[in-house]
């Protein structure tokens, strides 16, 4: 059952990559992210009644929770949310993808779990598919430099948070309660970040309203599913198959958006990566 939550946990981290790069068509990222996450906070309020458990409340948990909240799903969905508008949500989430490796290396520091021997071999293809994503002829510029820093710095938080999150699924098995608290604190966080910078927003419209609704409701899901996942497995598990969503946005933006950066050369990278990852657990 974990690794059903993980693969759906992907689809929606997959589309909803694509649905914010057509909302960041129209609003910043900032703005962007000051509607997509209180979207999935008021989702989360409205089901509390009918899905939030408190008869195994740990107040350390909740605390973890909440020390999650402050940084995913709020920094991460800044950090992608601006990736998406330098390089698109191909690149972006194909890069994010490098997540379990990280992701691996601070549970066995932070948690006990073991590292696959063979994640040095998966490691390598990751970065292989990488490189052939930044490379572009006649514009290397586009995807190099400080511009794969954006999610590459998202791949880390989102990494830690997953451990994080695990570390408080331990004490207290609540995946709704662990969404519920950390997307409230994000809430918090993101639409006071929007709130200082207010003279340099973009006037959002009824489009970037739906859009970026919709973006919030698929990463809200999204979230919940890959902690349902989390509370069954270990991160060595988890994060991995999380991580391929690049292949659902690679094929959702190619389909659905027909944009220019969606390359052989690209799907190629992505196809790498992913391989990659699926390697990482069909060889536990």
């Amino acid at each position: 059952m974990a690794i059903a939550f993980a693969l759906l946990s992907s689809l929606c981290f997959g589309i909803a990559h694509v649905s914010a790069s057509v909302g960041l068509r129209s609003l910043d990222p900032r703005s962007g992210a000051a509607i997509s996450i209180p979207t999935a906070t008021l989702l989360f309020a409205a089901a509390a009644p009918f899905a939030l458990d408190l008869s195994r409340f740990s107040a350390a948990a909740a605390i973890l929770f909440a020390l999650v909240g402050l940084f995913f799903p709020a920094v991460v969905t800044l950090l992608n949310f601006r990736s998406n508008e330098l390089l698109g949500p191909t690149v972006t989430s194909t890069v994010s993808g490098t997540t379990p490796l990280f992701a691996l290396v601070a549970a066995a520091l932070l948690l006990g779990e073991k590292i696959p021997s063979h994640a040095a071999a998966a490691a390598l293809g990751v970065v292989i598919g990488i490189a052939l994503l930044s490379w572009h002829p006649g514009g290397v510029r586009r995807f190099s430099g400080w511009s794969l820093g954006w999610p590459f710095l998202g791949a880390v938080v989102r990494a830690l948070a997953q451990v994080g999150a695990k570390a408080a699924l331990l004490l207290w098995p609540n995946p709704f309660a662990a969404s519920l608290i950390g997307y409230a604190v994000s809430s918090i966080t993101v639409v006071s970040a929007d709130r200082l910078r207010r003279s340099q927003r973009m006037r959002a419209t009824p489009r970037s309203f739906v859009w970026f609704g919709i973006t919030g409701a698929l990463n809200g899901g999204a979230v919940l599913l890959m902690y349902l996942a989390l509370t069954a497995a270990p991160v060595a598990l988890v994060a991995p198959i999380v991580a391929a969503y690049p292949v659902v946005t690679a094929l959702v933006s190619m389909i659905a958006l027909r944009e220019k950066t969606v390359t052989a050369r690209g799907l190629l990278g992505s196809a790498i990566t992913v391989a990659a990852i699926v390697y990482l657990v069909a060889s536990r």
